[in-house]
């Protein structure tokens, strides 16, 4: 059998679904142009754009582009060439390092040049063959693929239900176990906020299950590092639990964002890292200009809490109107606004709801399929930020009223096989706000 035959007639679960109703380049793969921001063009048309984790809108922050342009004329992209261990350490990438670590309370931290490679990374440096992992059902694919790692090195691991403190306790106990016949130690991995549904976890709970067993903690906290807690720490530092969470993580890809990552813990810890983690030590460090302007963004997340507050502002109003229109957004607690979408007889009904949005709203926002949520589930997300006005969240709101009346009445079932566009669906006020 030809090896690439089963890749060109098959593009996986989510490929298919592009392929159903050729969305390579409108639901899946778009291109997006313009200024980062709340307005941007797609296919030649200005939308409200609600799909980027801009939260803190330091993306175009006037400080963060002037750092950003001077770091790159000062270092170039190149420098420094290497890897951290070998020939691409510098005092600013143990600056920034120390500068994260006092932020979220921790002794030391390890600046990584990706997110997603780099937590997995960690996870496969810190357990072996002996030890137990335990984590929850809703995990992010990173976090999932750590896991694997873990597998391969013929790792034992078990599942939690989503949340559950008492499937997690359960799952502890048969850890304890299996441990202990393995000689191992156990590792339970969760996140701060799942980025998807928007909830928040259940780290108190789990912290104090330390009083019972013995295990440490690894908290993916990318969507509630800067957007959570009093001072942006995260998630842990929201619920008073903080010092219970023993690995700290965070990529830059969202309030920062910028590129890069980093993960939070002991001295001890953290120094074993550094010199076992094979996404580090095989791959070139972060370049000078991400560095430095990492540094600029944390000062800003640190020093200027009316960002989080308008941020907060922006996220409050969205939830509380789409669910006093009888949208489903489920149980989010953080910036994370799902709406969970209802009479929607399948993807293709749901694409013709999307270019509804798009094409006569002028709303663009991600729409979610398995398999990133489960199967029968069909998800709209939308990530409100503190560049986003309230003008902005008026208008939507709006257009998910249409929205919603739409579905009710069975209209995009019935147009379940064409294009919709109709420009007499937006009313000439709401459309006015578009244009300007």
């Amino acid at each position: 059998m030809d090896l690439f035959e089963k890749l060109r007639t098959n593009l996986g679960p989510i490929g298919s679904s592009s392929r159903e109703f050729n969305a390579h380049h409108y639901f899946a793969f778009p291109k997006l142009e313009g200024e980062l921001g709340p307005h941007m063009m797609f296919r030649g048309r200005k939308m409200l754009n609600w799909s980027l984790n801009n939260y803190l809108g330091l993306a175009n922050h006037p400080d963060v582009r002037e750092v950003d342009a001077q770091a790159a004329k000062d270092w170039g992209l190149a420098y420094p060439m290497g890897a951290r261990m070998m020939s691409g350490n510098s005092d600013l990438h143990e600056e920034l390092e120390k500068q994260l670590a006092e932020f979220v309370g921790k002794e030391d931290s390890f600046l990584l040049n990706y997110g997603y490679q780099g937590v997995m990374s960690a996870i496969e440096a810190v357990v072996d063959y002996r030890d137990v992992i335990v984590y929850d059902a809703e995990c992010h694919a990173c976090l999932i693929d750590g896991i694997r790692l873990h597998k391969a090195k013929m790792g034992e691991y078990y599942k939690f239900n989503h949340n559950d403190i008492d499937s997690l306790e359960k799952n502890l106990q048969r850890a304890t176990k299996k441990a202990a016949e393995k000689g191992g130690g156990i590792l339970v991995i969760t996140e701060g906020v799942f980025g998807m549904s928007g909830k928040v976890g259940n780290l108190k709970d789990i912290v104090a299950l330390k009083e019972k067993y013995d295990f440490k903690l690894l908290v993916d906290d990318a969507h509630g590092f800067g957007t959570m807690g009093a001072t942006g720490a995260g998630v842990g530092e929201l619920q008073g639990c903080q010092d219970g969470i023993d690995l700290y993580f965070s990529t830059f890809a969202k309030s920062m964002a910028a590129i890069g990552a980093f993960i939070a813990g002991d001295h001890d810890i953290i120094m074993y890292l550094k010199y076992n983690m094979r996404s580090q030590t095989y791959a070139k460090a972060l370049p000078m200009p991400y560095v430095v302007g990492a540094m600029k963004r944390l000062e800003l997340i640190k020093n200027h809490p009316e960002l989080r507050e308008k941020l907060w502002q922006n996220v409050r109003a969205m939830q509380e109107g789409l669910r006093a229109r009888g949208l489903n957004i489920g149980d989010t607690t953080s910036p994370v606004t799902p709406v969970f979408l209802q009479n929607v007889g399948g993807v293709q009904e749901a694409g013709v709801l999307v270019r509804d949005l798009r094409e006569n709203m002028g709303i663009f926002c991600s729409i979610v399929v398995y398999p990133v949520v489960p199967k029968g589930v069909i998800m709209l997300r939308i990530i409100p930020t503190a560049a986003h006005s309230l003008e902005d969240v008026d208008y939507t709101l709006k257009a998910f009223s249409e929205v919603s009346e739409k579905l009710n009445r069975g209209f995009y079932r019935e147009n379940a096989h064409q294009v919709v566009i109709d420009t007499a669906l937006v009313p000439s006020d709401v459309a006015k706000t578009i244009a300007e």
